[in-house]
């Protein structure tokens, strides 16, 4: 997978971790379309990102969402109240004309040791 790429998927810095976009699309690029379904895709990607550095979703510190229809932010918030404990990570929340694959969700998150 690495190769289709120019850049890291993830990245770590300082004991920083910086998790590229992960689009919301299945194993042949395929996009996830529900609503709930694709923002579980994002939030699953992220963590797949971060499992090969011991890490999880409770060492993240900053997320990025780009949605190409700002009415998923309804769903975001209820899965960022499921997957995080308080405090809940810092968050931007970003309306976008399109993501890579037709998907409808990418997100980068920040994480740290």
């Amino acid at each position: 997978m690495a190769d289709e790429h120019p850049y890291s998927l993830a990245f770590e810095k300082g004991g920083i971790i910086y998790v590229s976009g992960a689009a919301a699309v299945d194993a042949d690029h395929n996009p996830i379309l529900g609503d709930r379904e694709c923002v579980e895709a994002a939030f699953d990607a992220v963590s797949r990102r971060l499992a090969p550095f011991g890490l999880g979703l409770e060492h993240v510190a900053k997320t990025t969402f780009f949605v190409t229809d700002v009415s998923l932010r309804d769903e975001v918030n209820r899965q960022y109240v499921e997957r995080f404990m308080e405090p809940r990570p810092a968050r931007t929340f970003v309306e976008v004309s399109a993501i890579p694959y037709g998907a409808r969700v990418a997100l980068e998150a920040v994480a740290h040791r």
